[in-house]
């Protein structure tokens, strides 16, 4: 007996169907269709990847914002350095107009204002460098009396006047040398300049003199006044005292007396002794000027600047000295 094929209408054999898999799995035979669970491996791995790249883009994200901040800032910082800096300029300019636009004879070695450009608000105080001592000019008993009133003893303040004036002075090619070998013999590394001093600063480079008297010195001495005595008119009570043949009597005396004005100076000098040629009532061409600046965004700077003002050529003055605190205390 012979099994039979079951046929169709058409009398063709009918072949069971097999389920074609709707994706391609390596490891399944043909004819098996993908599990679910396959499915949903793969559907996770993607939103994995998905997840990294946006933690990617947010990083970069966080970056770009860090650079665009500090970038800002820079630009406000150097926006304000370039503020303060014409800021200055300007109470230069002007200082230099209120002296020199005025007669010799009424000419103020001394003064202070105030202005605003933009919206800053400027205080500016000058005074002549002749109210400090002059390192480079001053004499002997002048420097020393500084010391002294600054707290050394006399016979130290003596010794280290010696310092400063060896210091200063130029040796003569016939002389010998005598301030050469006791900085060697003290163990030093340099030797004293034998010229002028270039900066108060040179101060603390002189042979003996303690950091601290140093210290207490340099608002009362300078380099640039060019002149060996001091105004009386603008010098400071320390200056004042340390002018020879100065007694506490004639200090206030002096002190008093100074405010009534310029027409006081003769009685002043006549008063502190005429054979005194420590002391004038003659300005200096160099003036000390002070400036403080309040920007619009709060912040506060302070500038110091010296000038030497020219009767002759296309600038009012010269820049002899510029320091401010705009990156801290100098």
């Amino acid at each position: 007996m012979r099994c039979r094929m079951p046929r169709g209408k058409l009398g063709v054999p009918r072949v069971p169907l097999t389920r074609r898999p709707s994706a391609v799995d390596p490891g399944s035979s043909p004819g098996q269709a993908l599990s679910p669970q396959a499915g949903r491996g793969n559907g996770g791995f993607i939103v994995v990847a998905v997840l990294w790249m946006l933690g990617a883009l947010a990083t970069l994200a966080a970056i770009y914002a860090v650079y665009v901040i500090n970038a800002a800032t820079g630009l406000s910082v150097n926006d304000d350095r370039l503020k303060a800096e014409a800021l200055t300029r300007a109470a230069l300019e002007l200082t230099a107009y209120r002296v020199t636009s005025a007669d010799a004879e009424t000419r103020p070695s001394r003064g202070d204002f105030l202005f605003r450009l933009g919206r800053a608000t400027v205080a500016v105080e000058f005074r002549s460098e002749a109210a400090r001592i002059d390192l480079n000019m001053a004499s002997r008993e002048l420097l020393a009396g500084l010391l002294a009133g600054l707290g050394a003893p006399y016979a130290n303040a003596a010794y280290y006047a010696d310092r400063i004036v060896g210091w200063r002075t130029t040796r003569d090619a016939d002389a010998p040398d005598v301030e050469g070998p006791a900085y060697r013999t003290a163990g030093l590394s340099y030797r004293p300049r034998q010229a002028p001093f270039a900066h108060v600063g040179e101060l603390s480079l002189v042979l003996g003199l303690p950091p601290a008297l140093v210290e207490r010195a340099l608002p009362f001495v300078t380099v640039f006044s060019g002149r060996p005595e001091v105004n009386i008119m603008d010098a400071a009570p320390e200056v004042l005292a340390a002018l020879p043949g100065m007694t506490p009597d004639r200090l206030y005396a002096v002190l008093s007396q100074r405010g009534t004005g310029p027409q006081a100076a003769q009685f002043l000098l006549r008063l502190v002794g005429t054979e005194q040629s420590s002391a004038t009532s003659e300005a200096s061409k160099a003036m000390r000027v002070g400036v403080r600046m309040d920007l619009e965004n709060g912040r506060r700077v302070r500038a110091e600047a010296v000038i030497l003002l020219l009767e002759d050529g296309p600038e009012p003055f010269r820049v002899l000295s510029w320091r401010d605190d705009f990156d801290g205390p100098s």
